[in-house]
């Protein structure tokens, strides 16, 4: 595709602008400054070349990147994938890029999200750290996606109820908040999350969800007590999410084959999608 810049307008009246390469587009999640950052002195970085890829650090400007498929081959669907990364970094490749393309190529329209980090201080993740606080941002900011992907999903060929939310480790907390908001209308269609949920306090788990999926490892060392505490809220709710546990892959496998069963949950998130009939081209609206 040929580098381009495409300034569009939504319904709130605001350009935003578009930088087109390799297939991909990248657009503000907001208008202006993200609500809540207006004082915030930290500065984005990347360091690439790292054993999973680039990692994002101190992220202030929340973006999308739309990785949109070929038009013979686009079914109308829409999954925004917020990278895992506990509040203080984003596995932007392993986690992110990589799926989209993954997606994308099955004809599936895919939104990168690089959501608000905390900013860092140390190696590491900080002791002490409040998920519930440092977890707020990016869910505020995954809910100002999915407006920001309905409110475009013409010009994207999606069909605006058909638009899911993905995430891993703290980007599934991230989606797990978009799924559990207020506002069951603002509320992702369908939700995946893998390896990850509700990392502080358990959230009230509304009556009426749409359908999920859930994947993680029985050997994961770090999250697996408040994965498994999930879904026995969303059972006890009433839910009935298709769940993938596998004997070993530990966290974070995000994309990386490791030779373990886990290696093939993409796979298996496909033929959940195509039991919900996302896989086959729907009306756009």
């Amino acid at each position: 595709m040929t580098q381009r810049a495409i300034c569009l307008f939504g319904a709130t009246a605001v350009a935003l602008l578009i930088s087109c390469y390799a297939s991909a587009q990248t657009v503000n999640v907001w208008p202006g400054v993200a609500p809540g950052s207006e004082n915030w002195t930290q500065k984005e970085t990347r360091v690439e070349n790292t054993p999973i890829g680039t990692v994002l650090f101190n992220v202030v400007t929340p973006t999308l990147t739309a990785y949109l498929p070929e038009r013979g081959k686009a079914n109308g669907t829409g999954v925004i994938v917020a990278p895992g990364g506990a509040f203080v970094a984003l596995a932007i490749d392993l986690e992110g890029n990589s799926v989209a393309r993954w997606l994308q190529e099955k004809g599936i329209a895919a939104f990168v999200l690089k959501y608000r980090l905390m900013e860092k201080r140390q190696e590491g993740i900080p002791k002490g750290m409040n998920m519930d606080d440092a977890g707020k941002f990016g869910i505020a900011d995954g809910i100002q996606a999915l407006k920001v992907v309905r409110e475009h999903s013409e010009e994207w060929g999606l069909s605006r109820d058909r638009i899911g939310f993905m995430g891993f480790s703290a980007g599934a907390m991230v989606t797990s908040g978009c799924l559990l908001q207020n506002d069951a209308a603002a509320s992702p269609n369908f939700a995946a999350m893998i390896y990850g949920g509700p990392f502080g306090v358990m959230p009230p788990i509304p009556s009426k969800l749409p359908p999920m999926f859930m994947a993680w490892a029985q050997d994961d060392p770090l999250v697996l007590q408040p994965i498994v505490k999930f879904y026995d809220a969303l059972r006890s709710a009433g839910h009935r999410p298709e769940i993938h546990v596998y004997s070993a892959g530990g966290h974070g496998f995000g994309m990386k084959k490791q030779g373990t069963s886990s290696d093939r949950w993409i796979d298996e998130l496909y033929y959940w999608l195509e039991a919900q009939g996302l896989t086959k081209a729907g009306p756009k609206n």
